[in-house]
């Protein structure tokens, strides 16, 4: 293997596929990638420069390896992950995939006061800051892409860079409390969301579904996705809106109704505020 590969470089060739998409900073001081659709059991050597990762979707069962064999506890979406420089690092993905790695230059950790925390794996942690930035960087790089655009997403990635060199973990210095048994059970609540997302999915059944209280409930569902239940019931309907959007000749009265909306001007308040415009001129934009 080429000593001059970079982070990005070893794991496609490890995972036998490239990023889905890549981009990265001028002066090399960052490198952001999304890997998607892979299953299986991988070993990867160790990397150059240290990276921050984040489980974006997928299936919920996502280990690593220890030195006694596989980890414990799993990443389900929502979780971050530390991979230090310089170890290599074996990995158990157990169904579909979805992941954002943000390589950091070494150099830049040898001014960081952050590098300590870099020395370690810090596997499946909540960070849903880091999360969140993450996920408005995946937005933006899949709109229509203009200079004024680019300069938005490179300013966000900085600020992500910024909160991981800060040490986003310091309030919280434990692994993503939730065990395997719930996690899995948080993940039927997430597919059939999917499958059904007009559905009513009221935060009693979804609790009743995992044998959680309502309350409970809702404060593990959002350490696992970064968004309440609502939220992400939300988000599915307007994903499967846009969906039809894209593919169907359907009037917006009609997608209003097929997913659950109580009203077409409903509809057109939620998704203007999941996507920042209207589905009309979503629509008339070759969607997107």
């Amino acid at each position: 293997m080429a000593e001059s590969w970079t982070n990005e470089q070893i794991i496609a060739d490890a995972l036998g596929r490239r990023a889905d998409v890549q981009i990265g900073a001028r002066d090399a001081s960052w490198r952001l990638s999304r890997w998607r659709q892979f299953v299986g059991t991988y070993e990867l050597p160790a990397l150059p420069d240290p990276t921050f990762v984040v489980h974006i979707a997928g299936k919920p069962r996502v280990k690593t390896r220890l030195s006694h064999g596989w980890s414990e506890t799993s990443s389900i979406p929502g979780c971050a992950t530390i991979v230090p420089a310089g170890r290599p690092s074996g990995w158990l993905v157990d169904g579909e995939l979805d992941v954002v790695t943000l390589s950091i230059a070494s150099r830049d950790l040898e001014r960081s006061s952050a590098r300590d925390q870099f020395a370690a794996m810090r596997f499946a942690f909540s960070d849903p800051l880091g999360v969140a930035l993450t996920r408005q960087v995946l937005a933006e790089l899949y709109a229509p892409q203009t200079a004024e655009r680019k300069v938005y997403v490179a300013t966000l990635v900085d600020a992500l860079k910024a909160h991981m060199l800060r040490g986003p973990f310091a309030a919280n210095d434990t692994a993503f409390p939730v065990s395997e048994f719930s996690a899995h059970r948080i993940h039927h609540v997430m597919n059939a969301v999917q499958e059904r997302p007009a559905e009513e999915h009221s935060i009693e059944a979804m609790a009743a579904q995992v044998g959680l209280t309502p309350s409970h409930f809702c404060r593990v569902f959002k350490r696992a996705t970064s968004l309440t239940p609502h939220q992400y019931v939300m988000k599915a309907r307007i994903e499967r809106a846009q969906e039809m959007l894209a593919t169907t000749e359907l009037s917006m009265a009609q997608i209003a109704e097929a997913m659950g909306f109580g009203s077409q001007s409903h509809f057109a308040r939620a998704f203007r505020n999941f996507t920042g415009t209207t589905p009309t001129m979503w629509r008339g934009n070759g969607s997107g």
